[in-house]
């Protein structure tokens, strides 16, 4: 497989936040692709390109605090190239130069939705012509962990976040019922602790912790594998050597610095070449669990 890259952005209206949501859709396209710099990043992309005929899964990418969607850019073009139609919102209130949300009961609540909206809006366009029965996956990193699960049927608590207000409450969240499968990376679990939390996650779950993260320890993988209802749908694995942030795509030399944590991984890590071993581990869980044949076309 190898496919050009097709690429749209879509505006996506939120009524509930008034907001709009930007989200880029990359997918298997057959004209020829053209350079681009998407923010610091020089990208090979056929902008509007016509899609690649037939049937294809959707993956949504929720990205983490303060982020982009492009920090994961390397899985996001790498599943595109494997017939993928990848889904990347970036999450008003809590992204790069718009974080103002960030740590608030309000942007758990609007995170899940956004989830469901853009699942809403690639499903619709006309241009990428996603069947209505299409299946959806969603991959989460960090707060984007947490945004995948509250969207696939988890029950979110406000006490557990130490948010002030009062005792603790269930978030309001809506469940998207069209999610087949997850992949969760670092995910930020304290959300949803208490018992019966996690009792609606009932699909296949890949997840994967960083040994050295000091933002999310790996013990609290256990939120996760001790609240689903079926523990033995969950490939849980530790990532030797890593930190929090060794799952984004490698920054530019010019931001590989000391004072900006999200370039930096612990000595001996090696960033990029993980890349290659986290698209294969995500490729191979999503084609299996969504029975994608090796075009990425969903099968019958």
């Amino acid at each position: 497989m190898g496919h050009a890259i097709g690429h749209r952005c879509l505006a996506v209206r939120d009524i509930a936040q008034d907001a709009i949501i930007e989200l880029n859709l990359l997918y298997p396209s057959g004209d020829a692709p053209r350079l681009h710099h998407v923010g610091s990043y020089p990208l090979e992309l056929a902008r509007d390109g016509r899609p690649v005929p037939g049937p294809r899964a959707l993956v949504v990418l929720s990205h983490g605090d303060g982020g982009t969607p492009w920090v994961h850019r390397d899985l996001a073009i790498g599943l595109a190239r494997q017939g993928f139609i990848v889904a990347m919102p970036k999450h008003p209130g809590n992204s790069l130069n718009d974080n103002a949300l960030a740590g608030s009961l309000s942007n758990l609540e609007n995170r899940p939705r956004h989830l469901r909206l853009c699942v809403d809006a690639a499903l619709a366009d006309p241009m990428i012509g996603t069947n209505p029965a299409a299946r959806v996956a969603m991959i989460g990193h960090s707060m984007g962990g947490y945004s995948v699960l509250a969207a696939a049927g988890g029950q979110p608590w406000s006490g557990g976040a130490g948010l002030s207000g009062g005792p603790p409450r269930p978030i309001a969240v809506t469940r998207d019922r069209r999610i087949a499968a997850l992949v969760l990376l670092a995910p930020a679990t304290r959300w949803f602790g208490p018992p019966g939390a996690l009792s609606g996650v009932d699909m296949p779950i890949l997840m994967r912790f960083a040994e050295h993260d000091t933002l999310i320890p790996p013990r609290l993988a256990d939120i996760v594998r001790q609240g689903v209802p079926d523990a033995g749908r969950i490939a849980c694995g530790l990532v030797a050597g890593a930190g929090h942030f060794s799952f984004l795509s490698p920054f530019p030399p010019h931001r590989i610095r000391s004072d900006f944590p999200p370039s930096q991984d612990p000595p001996g890590f090696d960033r990029a070449a993980y890349q290659a071993v986290l698209l294969t581990e995500i490729g191979e869980f999503l084609r299996r669990t969504m029975r994608i044949d090796e075009r990425g076309v969903c099968e019958a």
